[in-house]
C-alpha cells in the first residue's frame, strides 16, 4: 500500500517547471516595464535634446565666433575666441544693463510675491463670486504681452494718459508724472507693468499651495490660542516653502529674460535707463546683427537662471524636510 504523504517520482520535476515558467513570466514582465519606461522617456528626452539642447549648444558656439550678416551668406564665421566676452562684460553697457536688469527683477518679483500672496491668503476665505474673482484675475496673466504693454504704454502717456489725468485730477501733480520720459520714472513703470502682469501667476500657484495645508492644523492652533499671525508664522509659512521657492524660482527665470514687456512701454529707453541684459541681446542680435556678442549676453542670462535653479533645488531639499518634520 502506497503512503499518501510520500512524494511522487515526478513530484519535484513538475514544480521546478512550474518554477521555471513562473520565472520567465517575471523576466518577461520586468522587461516589458522597462521597454515601457524608455517608450515614456526616449520622446521625451529627444525633444529635450532638439529643442533644448541644440539650441543651448548652438548659442554656446556662436559666442566664440564673429557671427555677423556677412556669415548669413558667405556661411564662414571666423573664430574669435574670448573677444566677444572681452568686449561684453568690460563695457559699460553691460554693467549698466546688469543694474538694470537687477532691479527690476527685485522690484518685480517683490510685487508680485507680496501682492500675489495677499490675494491667495485673500481669496482662502469662502465668499459670494470668489471663484468668478480668481478666474478674472488671471485675464492679465492670460493677455498677449504686446497688447497688454501698448495699453499700459496707452495710460502712462505723459500728455495724454489717464494715469496722469487722474494724478491732475486729484491734484497730486499739476504737471504729471514722466512714466515714460523720466529717467528714473521709466524704470519705476516697467516694473509696476510688469508687477501686474505676474499677479495672476503667484495668486495662483500659492492659492494652490494654501489647499494643500491640513485644515486640522488651523484647528488645533486656535484650540491652543494662536491667532492669525501665529498661524501664518508657524504653520503656513513653513508649509508654504516649498512652493514660495518653486514660484521665486520661475519667477526670477522669466522676469530676469523678460523682453517684450520693456520692449512694448519704454523700448529700452529713455536715455537706457530700462535696457536690461534681455533687450541689450535682442538690440545687438536683431538690430546691430552683432549675433555672437548677443550670444555672450544669451549665455550670461543662462547661467544666472542656472545659479538660481540650483538655490531653488537646496532649498527645495531644506522646506521639505521642515515640512516633514512640522507634520
Amino acid at each position: 500500500m502506497t503512503d499518501r504523504t510520500s512524494p511522487t517520482p515526478w513530484t519535484g520535476a513538475g514544480d521546478d517547471a512550474v518554477v521555471d515558467t513562473a520565472d520567465r513570466g517575471m523576466v518577461r514582465a520586468r522587461a516589458r516595464e522597462r521597454l515601457a519606461r524608455w517608450g515614456f522617456v526616449l520622446p521625451a528626452a529627444a525633444y529635450l535634446l532638439v529643442f533644448f539642447g541644440y539650441p543651448l549648444v548652438k548659442n554656446v558656439e556662436l559666442s566664440f565666433q564673429q557671427y555677423t550678416t556677412t556669415t548669413l551668406y558667405s556661411g564662414v564665421a571666423p573664430f574669435a575666441g574670448l573677444r566677444n566676452y572681452a568686449a561684453i562684460l568690460t563695457s559699460d553697457l553691460f554693467s549698466e544693463a546688469l543694474a538694470h536688469t537687477i532691479l527690476f527683477t527685485a522690484g518685480s518679483l517683490l510685487g508680485q510675491f507680496v501682492l500675489g500672496l495677499a490675494l491667495a491668503l485673500f481669496f482662502q476665505r469662502r465668499f459670494p463670486l470668489g471663484g468668478v474673482l480668481r478666474s478674472l484675475l488671471l485675464l492679465p496673466w492670460l493677455l498677449p504681452l504686446v497688447a497688454s504693454g501698448t495699453t499700459w504704454r496707452w495710460m502712462l502717456d505723459p500728455d495724454t494718459g489717464i494715469v496722469n489725468a487722474v494724478v491732475r485730477g486729484l491734484h497730486l501733480s499739476s504737471s504729471g508724472v514722466p512714466w515714460l520720459t523720466g529717467t528714473p520714472q521709466a524704470l519705476v513703470s516697467v516694473i509696476l507693468v510688469n508687477v501686474w502682469v505676474g499677479i495672476p501667476f503667484n495668486t495662483a500657484i500659492l492659492y494652490g499651495g494654501l489647499q494643500e495645508i491640513p485644515p486640522h492644523l488651523y484647528e488645533a492652533a486656535r484650540l491652543d490660542g494662536a491667532g492669525p499671525v501665529s498661524a501664518f508664522r508657524h504653520i503656513t509659512w513653513p508649509l508654504l516653502r516649498p512652493v514660495v521657492s518653486v514660484v521665486l524660482v520661475l519667477g526670477v527665470a522669466y522676469t530676469v529674460k523678460a523682453l517684450d514687456v520693456i520692449l512694448t512701454v519704454t523700448g529700452g529707453g529713455p536715455a537706457g535707463s530700462t535696457e536690461t541684459l534681455a533687450t541689450q541681446a535682442y538690440k545687438l542680435s536683431f538690430q546691430e546683427f552683432e549675433f555672437g556678442r548677443g550670444a555672450v549676453l544669451g549665455n550670461v542670462l543662462m547661467v544666472i537662471s542656472f545659479v538660481f535653479a540650483l538655490v531653488h533645488l537646496r532649498a527645495g531639499r531644506r522646506a521639505r524636510a521642515a515640512g516633514q518634520a512640522l507634520t
